[in-house]
Protein backbone atom coordinates (compact mmCIF):
# COMPACT_ATOMS: atom_id res chain seq x y z
CA UNK A 1 0.00 0.00 0.00
CA UNK A 2 1.18 3.52 -0.76
CA UNK A 3 0.09 6.77 0.86
CA UNK A 4 1.11 10.33 0.08
CA UNK A 5 1.35 12.71 3.04
CA UNK A 6 1.04 16.40 2.20
CA UNK A 7 2.43 18.97 4.63
CA UNK A 8 3.63 22.54 4.42
CA UNK A 9 3.56 24.30 7.80
CA UNK A 10 5.15 23.78 11.19
CA UNK A 11 2.06 22.36 12.99
CA UNK A 12 1.69 19.81 10.19
CA UNK A 13 5.32 18.73 10.57
CA UNK A 14 4.63 17.95 14.23
CA UNK A 15 1.44 16.00 13.51
CA UNK A 16 2.87 14.11 10.55
CA UNK A 17 5.92 13.10 12.61
CA UNK A 18 3.64 11.22 15.00
CA UNK A 19 1.98 9.23 12.22
CA UNK A 20 5.26 8.61 10.35
CA UNK A 21 6.78 7.18 13.52
CA UNK A 22 3.80 4.85 14.01
CA UNK A 23 3.95 3.82 10.35
CA UNK A 24 7.60 2.80 10.84
CA UNK A 25 6.64 0.73 13.90
CA UNK A 26 3.77 -0.89 11.99
CA UNK A 27 6.03 -1.77 9.05
CA UNK A 28 8.54 -3.42 11.39
CA UNK A 29 5.99 -5.78 12.92
CA UNK A 30 3.98 -6.89 9.87
CA UNK A 31 5.08 -10.23 8.48
CA UNK A 32 4.44 -9.65 4.81
CA UNK A 33 5.99 -6.91 2.69
CA UNK A 34 2.67 -6.67 0.85
CA UNK A 35 1.04 -5.41 4.07
CA UNK A 36 3.55 -2.62 4.63
CA UNK A 37 2.57 0.99 4.09
CA UNK A 38 4.92 2.99 1.88
CA UNK A 39 4.70 6.69 2.79
CA UNK A 40 5.77 9.40 0.36
CA UNK A 41 6.02 12.85 1.97
CA UNK A 42 5.32 15.98 -0.07
CA UNK A 43 6.44 19.30 1.42
CA UNK A 44 4.69 22.17 -0.35
CA UNK A 45 7.18 24.73 0.92
CA UNK A 46 4.51 26.87 2.58
CA UNK A 47 6.95 27.44 5.47
CA UNK A 48 10.10 28.03 3.51
CA UNK A 49 12.28 29.68 6.21
CA UNK A 50 14.86 27.17 7.46
CA UNK A 51 14.14 28.06 11.09
CA UNK A 52 10.50 27.19 10.51
CA UNK A 53 10.91 24.16 8.26
CA UNK A 54 14.13 22.19 7.79
CA UNK A 55 15.12 22.29 11.44
CA UNK A 56 11.78 20.73 12.36
CA UNK A 57 12.27 17.81 9.99
CA UNK A 58 15.59 17.08 11.68
CA UNK A 59 14.37 17.53 15.24
CA UNK A 60 11.06 15.70 14.83
CA UNK A 61 12.74 12.74 13.12
CA UNK A 62 10.52 13.03 10.05
CA UNK A 63 11.72 11.13 6.98
CA UNK A 64 13.09 13.49 4.34
CA UNK A 65 10.37 14.56 1.90
CA UNK A 66 10.50 12.82 -1.46
CA UNK A 67 9.14 16.03 -2.96
CA UNK A 68 9.71 19.66 -1.96
CA UNK A 69 7.49 21.80 -4.14
CA UNK A 70 9.07 25.10 -3.08
CA UNK A 71 5.83 27.09 -3.36
CA UNK A 72 6.68 29.66 -0.66
CA UNK A 73 4.36 32.48 0.34
CA UNK A 74 1.87 34.48 -1.70
CA UNK A 75 -1.79 35.40 -1.94
CA UNK A 76 -4.20 32.60 -1.06
CA UNK A 77 -5.35 31.99 -4.63
CA UNK A 78 -1.86 32.19 -6.07
CA UNK A 79 -0.41 29.85 -3.44
CA UNK A 80 -3.24 27.31 -3.56
CA UNK A 81 -3.28 27.28 -7.36
CA UNK A 82 0.45 26.61 -7.57
CA UNK A 83 0.11 23.81 -5.02
CA UNK A 84 -2.79 22.23 -6.93
CA UNK A 85 -0.75 22.05 -10.11
CA UNK A 86 2.37 20.56 -8.51
CA UNK A 87 0.58 18.18 -6.15
CA UNK A 88 -1.47 16.81 -9.05
CA UNK A 89 1.77 16.05 -10.93
CA UNK A 90 3.07 14.12 -7.91
CA UNK A 91 -0.15 12.15 -7.46
CA UNK A 92 -0.31 11.21 -11.15
CA UNK A 93 3.25 9.92 -10.87
CA UNK A 94 2.92 8.10 -7.53
CA UNK A 95 -0.66 6.76 -7.90
CA UNK A 96 -1.19 6.38 -4.12
CA UNK A 97 -3.99 4.41 -2.47
CA UNK A 98 -4.69 7.31 -0.10
CA UNK A 99 -3.69 10.94 0.47
CA UNK A 100 -3.21 12.11 4.06
CA UNK A 101 -3.69 15.81 4.90
CA UNK A 102 -3.46 17.63 8.22
CA UNK A 103 -5.13 20.65 9.76
CA UNK A 104 -6.38 23.72 7.94
CA UNK A 105 -3.70 25.37 5.80
CA UNK A 106 -3.61 26.08 2.08
CA UNK A 107 -1.48 22.94 1.79
CA UNK A 108 -4.33 20.96 3.37
CA UNK A 109 -6.90 22.32 0.95
CA UNK A 110 -4.70 21.89 -2.13
CA UNK A 111 -3.81 18.32 -1.18
CA UNK A 112 -7.42 17.35 -0.60
CA UNK A 113 -8.68 18.98 -3.79
CA UNK A 114 -5.94 17.45 -5.95
CA UNK A 115 -6.66 13.96 -4.61
CA UNK A 116 -10.44 14.28 -4.79
CA UNK A 117 -10.35 15.35 -8.44
CA UNK A 118 -8.22 12.28 -9.21
CA UNK A 119 -10.62 10.02 -7.25
CA UNK A 120 -7.95 9.16 -4.68
CA UNK A 121 -9.33 8.66 -1.14
CA UNK A 122 -8.56 11.60 1.17
CA UNK A 123 -7.94 11.17 4.91
CA UNK A 124 -8.16 14.40 6.91
CA UNK A 125 -6.47 14.49 10.32
CA UNK A 126 -8.09 17.10 12.61
CA UNK A 127 -11.42 16.90 10.83
CA UNK A 128 -14.50 18.55 12.32
CA UNK A 129 -12.89 21.59 13.94
CA UNK A 130 -14.89 24.80 13.60
CA UNK A 131 -14.47 28.40 14.76
CA UNK A 132 -17.61 29.46 12.84
CA UNK A 133 -15.83 32.53 11.52
CA UNK A 134 -15.73 32.32 7.74
CA UNK A 135 -13.54 35.40 7.54
CA UNK A 136 -10.69 33.12 8.66
CA UNK A 137 -9.00 31.44 5.66
CA UNK A 138 -8.40 28.41 7.90
CA UNK A 139 -12.14 27.98 8.45
CA UNK A 140 -12.81 27.83 4.70
CA UNK A 141 -9.98 25.33 4.30
CA UNK A 142 -11.42 23.11 7.05
CA UNK A 143 -14.95 23.19 5.68
CA UNK A 144 -14.02 22.37 2.11
CA UNK A 145 -11.52 19.69 3.11
CA UNK A 146 -14.01 17.94 5.39
CA UNK A 147 -16.74 17.92 2.78
CA UNK A 148 -14.54 16.30 0.12
CA UNK A 149 -12.67 13.88 2.40
CA UNK A 150 -13.41 10.16 2.53
CA UNK A 151 -11.94 9.54 6.00
CA UNK A 152 -12.54 12.19 8.66
CA UNK A 153 -10.21 11.69 11.62
CA UNK A 154 -11.44 13.71 14.61
CA UNK A 155 -9.47 14.73 17.71
CA UNK A 156 -12.45 15.43 20.00
CA UNK A 157 -16.09 14.55 20.54
CA UNK A 158 -16.93 18.19 19.74
CA UNK A 159 -15.37 17.73 16.30
CA UNK A 160 -17.52 14.63 15.71
CA UNK A 161 -20.62 16.57 16.80
CA UNK A 162 -19.77 19.39 14.40
CA UNK A 163 -19.69 16.93 11.49
CA UNK A 164 -23.06 15.53 12.56
CA UNK A 165 -24.57 19.02 12.64
CA UNK A 166 -23.36 19.62 9.10
CA UNK A 167 -24.93 16.38 7.90
CA UNK A 168 -21.64 14.74 6.99
CA UNK A 169 -22.91 11.68 8.81
CA UNK A 170 -26.05 10.87 10.75
CA UNK A 171 -25.56 7.48 12.40
CA UNK A 172 -25.35 7.28 16.20
CA UNK A 173 -21.85 7.87 17.51
CA UNK A 174 -20.26 4.74 18.96
CA UNK A 175 -17.08 5.54 20.80
CA UNK A 176 -13.92 5.37 18.74
CA UNK A 177 -15.21 3.10 16.00
CA UNK A 178 -15.47 3.98 12.34
CA UNK A 179 -18.75 5.17 10.86
CA UNK A 180 -20.08 5.20 7.32
CA UNK A 181 -21.48 8.58 6.35
CA UNK A 182 -24.52 9.27 4.16
CA UNK A 183 -24.50 7.44 0.83
CA UNK A 184 -20.77 7.76 0.25
CA UNK A 185 -18.29 5.28 1.61
CA UNK A 186 -17.05 7.87 4.08
CA UNK A 187 -15.73 7.12 7.53
CA UNK A 188 -15.63 9.22 10.65
CA UNK A 189 -13.28 8.24 13.47
CA UNK A 190 -12.69 9.71 16.93
CA UNK A 191 -9.04 8.97 17.71
CA UNK A 192 -7.81 11.67 20.07
CA UNK A 193 -5.24 14.34 19.28
CA UNK A 194 -1.90 13.59 17.61
CA UNK A 195 -0.43 16.67 19.29
CA UNK A 196 -0.79 14.91 22.64
CA UNK A 197 1.11 11.92 21.25
CA UNK A 198 3.85 14.31 20.17
CA UNK A 199 4.14 16.06 23.53
CA UNK A 200 4.33 12.73 25.37
CA UNK A 201 7.14 11.52 23.09
CA UNK A 202 9.21 14.73 22.88
CA UNK A 203 8.87 15.86 26.50
CA UNK A 204 11.87 13.69 27.41
CA UNK A 205 13.97 15.54 24.82
CA UNK A 206 13.07 19.12 25.76
CA UNK A 207 15.88 21.63 25.20
CA UNK A 208 16.78 24.39 27.62
CA UNK A 209 17.35 27.75 25.86
CA UNK A 210 20.78 29.36 25.97
CA UNK A 211 19.51 32.22 28.13
CA UNK A 212 18.26 32.08 31.72
CA UNK A 213 14.50 32.00 32.16
CA UNK A 214 12.76 34.03 34.88
CA UNK A 215 11.22 32.06 37.71
CA UNK A 216 7.79 33.17 36.52
CA UNK A 217 7.02 34.29 32.98
CA UNK A 218 4.36 34.36 30.29
CA UNK A 219 5.06 32.54 27.03
CA UNK A 220 3.57 34.46 24.08
CA UNK A 221 3.33 33.83 20.34
CA UNK A 222 1.75 35.90 17.58
CA UNK A 223 1.56 35.06 13.90
CA UNK A 224 -2.00 34.98 12.48
CA UNK A 225 -2.73 37.30 9.58
CA UNK A 226 -5.82 38.68 11.35
CA UNK A 227 -3.42 40.20 13.89
CA UNK A 228 -0.20 40.77 11.98
CA UNK A 229 -1.87 42.30 8.91
CA UNK A 230 -4.07 44.66 10.95
CA UNK A 231 -2.05 47.60 12.26
CA UNK A 232 -4.70 48.49 14.84
CA UNK A 233 -4.90 45.00 16.31
CA UNK A 234 -1.13 44.58 16.31
CA UNK A 235 -0.60 47.90 18.09
CA UNK A 236 -3.23 47.11 20.73
CA UNK A 237 -1.74 43.65 21.42
CA UNK A 238 1.80 45.01 21.81
CA UNK A 239 0.49 47.76 24.07
CA UNK A 240 -0.98 45.02 26.29
CA UNK A 241 2.27 43.04 26.14
CA UNK A 242 4.29 46.02 27.37
CA UNK A 243 1.89 46.84 30.20
CA UNK A 244 1.63 43.23 31.39
CA UNK A 245 5.39 42.74 31.24
CA UNK A 246 5.88 45.47 33.83
CA UNK A 247 4.39 43.01 36.31
CA UNK A 248 5.44 39.63 34.95
CA UNK A 249 8.06 39.01 32.22
CA UNK A 250 6.88 37.96 28.76
CA UNK A 251 9.01 35.86 26.42
CA UNK A 252 7.94 36.20 22.80
CA UNK A 253 9.57 33.91 20.20
CA UNK A 254 8.82 35.96 17.13
CA UNK A 255 7.49 34.41 13.94
CA UNK A 256 9.29 35.68 10.80
CA UNK A 257 5.96 36.94 9.48
CA UNK A 258 5.42 39.12 12.54
CA UNK A 259 9.00 40.40 12.73
CA UNK A 260 8.47 42.40 9.55
CA UNK A 261 5.38 44.09 10.96
CA UNK A 262 6.45 45.39 14.34
CA UNK A 263 8.82 48.28 13.57
CA UNK A 264 8.10 51.03 16.05
CA UNK A 265 6.05 48.81 18.37
CA UNK A 266 8.80 47.19 20.41
CA UNK A 267 10.72 50.09 21.93
CA UNK A 268 11.63 48.95 25.42
CA UNK A 269 11.18 50.98 28.59
CA UNK A 270 13.08 50.44 31.80
CA UNK A 271 9.95 49.03 33.46
CA UNK A 272 9.07 46.63 30.63
CA UNK A 273 10.25 43.02 30.61
CA UNK A 274 9.05 42.02 27.17
CA UNK A 275 11.77 39.81 25.74
CA UNK A 276 11.62 39.12 22.01
CA UNK A 277 13.66 36.12 20.90
CA UNK A 278 14.31 34.30 17.64
CA UNK A 279 11.97 31.44 16.65
CA UNK A 280 12.59 28.40 18.81
CA UNK A 281 12.63 24.72 17.95
CA UNK A 282 9.79 22.42 18.94
CA UNK A 283 11.75 20.88 21.78
CA UNK A 284 12.73 24.32 23.07
CA UNK A 285 9.06 25.28 22.97
CA UNK A 286 8.25 22.24 25.08
CA UNK A 287 10.80 23.44 27.65
CA UNK A 288 9.16 26.89 27.68
CA UNK A 289 5.75 25.27 28.19
CA UNK A 290 7.11 23.23 31.09
CA UNK A 291 8.45 26.33 32.83
CA UNK A 292 5.99 29.13 31.99
CA UNK A 293 3.19 30.40 34.22
CA UNK A 294 0.69 31.24 31.48
CA UNK A 295 0.41 31.16 27.67
CA UNK A 296 -0.76 34.02 25.44
CA UNK A 297 -1.20 33.09 21.79
CA UNK A 298 -3.16 33.32 18.56
CA UNK A 299 -1.99 29.81 17.60
CA UNK A 300 -4.50 26.98 17.53
CA UNK A 301 -2.01 24.28 18.45
CA UNK A 302 -0.45 26.16 21.35
CA UNK A 303 -3.86 26.54 23.01
CA UNK A 304 -4.00 22.75 23.31
CA UNK A 305 -0.36 22.39 24.26
CA UNK A 306 -0.93 24.83 27.13
CA UNK A 307 -3.65 22.47 28.37
CA UNK A 308 -1.38 19.41 27.96
CA UNK A 309 1.09 21.14 30.30
CA UNK A 310 -1.72 22.28 32.63
CA UNK A 311 -1.08 25.96 31.94
CA UNK A 312 -3.92 28.49 31.55
CA UNK A 313 -4.18 30.26 28.19
CA UNK A 314 -5.24 33.70 26.95
CA UNK A 315 -6.12 33.56 23.25
CA UNK A 316 -5.45 36.67 21.16
CA UNK A 317 -8.26 35.94 18.72
CA UNK A 318 -12.00 36.61 18.65
CA UNK A 319 -12.90 32.91 18.60
CA UNK A 320 -11.32 29.47 18.74
CA UNK A 321 -11.92 26.03 17.29
CA UNK A 322 -10.97 24.49 20.67
CA UNK A 323 -14.24 25.51 22.33
CA UNK A 324 -14.08 22.77 24.98
CA UNK A 325 -11.16 24.58 26.66
CA UNK A 326 -13.16 27.81 26.80
CA UNK A 327 -16.20 26.04 28.24
CA UNK A 328 -14.05 24.61 31.03
CA UNK A 329 -12.54 28.02 31.79
CA UNK A 330 -8.97 27.03 30.88
CA UNK A 331 -8.80 29.30 27.85
CA UNK A 332 -9.90 32.94 27.81
CA UNK A 333 -10.78 34.53 24.46
CA UNK A 334 -9.42 38.07 24.76
CA UNK A 335 -9.26 39.21 21.13
CA UNK A 336 -7.04 42.23 20.49
CA UNK A 337 -8.48 44.77 22.93
CA UNK A 338 -5.69 46.04 25.20
CA UNK A 339 -7.79 46.26 28.38
CA UNK A 340 -9.48 42.92 27.78
CA UNK A 341 -6.12 41.22 27.30
CA UNK A 342 -4.75 42.75 30.51
CA UNK A 343 -7.89 41.78 32.46
CA UNK A 344 -7.81 38.24 31.03
CA UNK A 345 -4.20 37.76 32.15
CA UNK A 346 -5.08 38.85 35.69
CA UNK A 347 -7.94 36.33 35.78
CA UNK A 348 -6.04 33.43 34.23
CA UNK A 349 -2.81 33.79 36.23
CA UNK A 350 -4.63 32.23 39.19
CA UNK A 351 -6.44 29.52 37.20
CA UNK A 352 -5.81 25.92 38.22
CA UNK A 353 -6.34 23.10 35.70
CA UNK A 354 -7.70 19.71 36.69
CA UNK A 355 -4.99 17.22 35.76
CA UNK A 356 -7.51 14.36 35.50
CA UNK A 357 -9.63 15.80 32.70
CA UNK A 358 -9.32 13.80 29.46
CA UNK A 359 -10.29 15.87 26.42
CA UNK A 360 -7.86 14.65 23.78
CA UNK A 361 -7.35 10.93 24.36
CA UNK A 362 -4.48 9.08 25.97
CA UNK A 363 -1.70 9.60 23.43
CA UNK A 364 -2.63 6.77 21.04
CA UNK A 365 -3.99 8.82 18.14
CA UNK A 366 -1.08 8.04 15.80
CA UNK A 367 -1.50 4.29 16.22
CA UNK A 368 -5.22 4.54 15.55
CA UNK A 369 -4.65 6.62 12.43
CA UNK A 370 -2.30 3.98 11.04
CA UNK A 371 -4.96 1.29 11.61
CA UNK A 372 -7.53 3.44 9.80
CA UNK A 373 -5.24 4.13 6.84
CA UNK A 374 -4.29 0.46 6.64
CA UNK A 375 -7.96 -0.44 6.20
CA UNK A 376 -8.53 1.85 3.17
Amino acid sequence: MKIVTIIGARPQFIKAAVVSRELAIYNQIVNSSSLRINEKIVHTGQHYDDSMSQIFFKELEIPAPEYNLGIGSGNHGEMTGAMLQKIEEVLLKEKPDCVLVYGDTNSTLAGALSAAKLYIPVAHVEAGLRSYNRRMPEEINRLVTDHISDILICPTQQAVDNLKMEGIFNEPESGRSLQKANNRHRKVALVGDVMLDSVIYHRQFSIKPQFELPQQFILATLHRAENTDNAGRLKAIFKAFKKISRTIPIILPLHPRTKKKIAGLISQTSSSKLRIVEPVSYREMIYFLEKCTLVMTDSGGLQKEAFFFKKPCVTLRDETEWVELVKLGYNYIAGSDTKQIIDAVQIMLNKKIDAKIDLYGQGEAGRRIVRIVQSV
